[in-house]
This record gives structure tokens, C-alpha cells and sequence, in this order.
């Protein structure tokens, strides 16, 4: 299989093998680093079990890439229709005013997440990549980083502009910053976006990525009584 096809599992047992937490099959990052679990693609009842015993009753839980429907008592919370993308012809550079963000960071990190909405990002969601950053008067305005990483490939995600900043073309600038530094190593650019943010995949396709896939984004609630022990 390819490791795009299942990227999350590809990234926790390869180059992010150390942030995994394994139960059985299933396997997921630290809650405080990225809500993204990964799951095997011949599910059984036993992998069902296992990631209930991980995340717990009651507990929503991601199912990246799972079409099967949940057994009985589990309850749909959330679906959508999403897009995988690849570099094709990225016109990958570096920019001279991006900043490395670390640590020392995360607080504007955090709250410019806040203020704009672009997925998930946790304390320690920083660790899983590079993530760079463009300020201006000193404030955070700007950041894309990386988030997967199966073996051979990394995902640029959390891209995100201040309102206040947008139409500069910030966006852009980081992508492609971020892009370059992943083809330095070697290695290939991806992301996923919503489907029906058609106006994210006009502009990701003229940059030179180009569709591999799509795919659904789902949630669903761990049952109560699903986990042995728990009432």
C-alpha cells in the first residue's frame, strides 16, 4: 500500500515513532500534540475494542480515512468530504522573513489558531515538525508548518493569516517556504484540505499541487459500556 493511503499510520510507525501510543493495532499521537489517531485498513471487532479502551468512554474519536461504518452503539458525530493533494510542480522556495517557531512560541501560535480556525492545533502540536512564521510589529500574523510525515513525504498543515492580513499573499509565501524545506530533505510535500473548500484547492493547484485522492474526514463517540470496566 501506499503510505498516503492510510497517512497517519504510515507517519506513527515510521518517522514519528516515537510520539506513539500503540493498543493493540491502534495507535495514536499524545492527546496534547495532535488529536490524530490511526487505525488498521482490515478493521476487526478486536481494533473497534482496542481503540475504545484507548480513548475511553464517551470520548469522540477521529476514524482518518475509515469507511467502514462503526459497529452498533457507536455514534456518527462528524463527516466531510476532503481532498488529498501532492507536489507536482511546486514552485518551492525559501522566504528571506519567515521565522523558525518553537516552543518559546506557542502561546501566539495558540491564539492565532484561535482567531482563524485552520484544524487542530494543541501545546504541543509544534513538535511534530518545522513551522515557520511571518510577524509583523513583532506579532505573530502568519504560520504553516508540518504535521504527518509517513515515510518519505510530509504534510504541510496549519496555515493560517491574521484577518487583518489577508489578500498579501502571507499564505502563499509559507507554503511554498515550507515546501522547500521538505524537498531539502529529500522528501515530498502533501496536504488535505475540505472538499468543499473549493477556493483552498484553486489556489493549492496553482501552486503546482495536483489531486491524488479524496477522502472522508469522520468522528464518532465511544459508546458508554463500550470499555470493560466502565459503566
Amino acid at each position: 500500500p501506499h503510505p498516503l493511503d492510510n497517512p497517519a499510520y504510515a507517519s506513527l510507525s515510521g518517522p514519528h515513532a516515537h510520539l506513539a501510543e500503540w493498543h493493540g493495532r491502534v495507535v495514536r499521537y499524545p492527546t496534547d500534540v495532535s488529536p490524530w489517531l490511526a487505525l488498521p485498513d482490515d478493521l476487526t471487532a478486536t481494533d473497534w475494542a482496542d481503540l475504545a479502551e484507548l480513548a475511553g468512554a464517551g470520548a469522540e474519536v477521529p476514524l482518518p480515512g475509515v469507511t467502514a461504518d462503526p459497529p452498533d452503539g457507536w455514534e456518527l458525530t462528524f463527516e466531510m468530504p476532503g481532498v488529498q493533494l501532492v507536489d507536482d510542480a511546486v514552485a518551492a522556495a525559501p522566504d528571506p522573513e519567515a521565522v523558525r517557531l518553537g516552543p518559546a512560541d506557542v502561546p501566539e501560535m495558540l491564539d492565532l489558531v484561535e482567531r482563524t480556525r485552520p484544524g487542530p492545533f494543541l501545546p504541543r502540536t509544534v513538535e511534530l515538525g518545522t513551522y515557520l512564521g511571518l510577524r509583523r510589529d513583532g506579532a505573530l500574523v502568519a504560520m504553516a508548518g508540518e504535521r504527518l510525515h509517513p515515510p518519505g513525504w510530509t504534510e504541510i498543515s496549519a496555515v493560517c493569516t491574521d484577518p487583518a492580513y489577508r489578500g498579501q499573499g502571507l499564505a502563499t509565501r509559507l507554503v511554498l517556504a515550507v515546501a522547500h524545506g521538505i524537498r531539502a530533505r529529500g522528501e515530498t510535500p502533501f496536504l488535505h484540505t475540505s472538499a468543499r473548500n473549493t477556493g483552498a484547492i484553486r489556489l493549492y493547484e496553482s501552486l503546482g499541487f495536483r489531486l491524488r485522492r479524496t477522502t472522508e474526514f469522520r468522528a464518532a463517540r465511544v459508546p458508554a459500556g463500550a470499555v470493560a470496566g466502565e459503566k
